[in-house]
């Protein structure tokens, strides 16, 4: 079984908005069978974290256009995207490119 895993989540460009305004947040995941990856993580933040308008933050299995993800201050279409595997200690970075008016 997995051990449990810290990471460090930051929320940008709007997007902190949608967390009440909070853009850092340290989380740890639970220890689960398999190691957990970016789109076991979204889901996760919608239902720990995400409290209201989650259509601003997700679509379908992922993040809607117009959200970068940075993991490790790299883009993560470089990481393999929903199926990165997360590591203890990684920094993930979620930066909205949408300024509506």
């Amino acid at each position: 079984m997995a051990a449990s895993i810290a990471i460090h989540l930051e929320f940008g460009g709007g997007a902190e908005l949608l967390f009440n305004g909070v853009k850092k947040h340290h989380v740890t995941l639970p220890s689960q069978s398999e190691p957990w990856d970016m789109k076991q993580l979204l889901v996760w933040i919608q239902r720990n974290l995400l409290k209201e308008r989650p259509e601003l933050f997700v679509q379908g299995d992922s993040v809607r256009p117009g959200i970068l993800v940075l993991i490790n201050d790299a883009d993560w279409e470089l990481m393999g995207e929903l199926d990165y595997q997360l590591q203890d200690q990684d920094n993930v970075v979620f930066i909205s490119t949408l300024h509506g008016g």
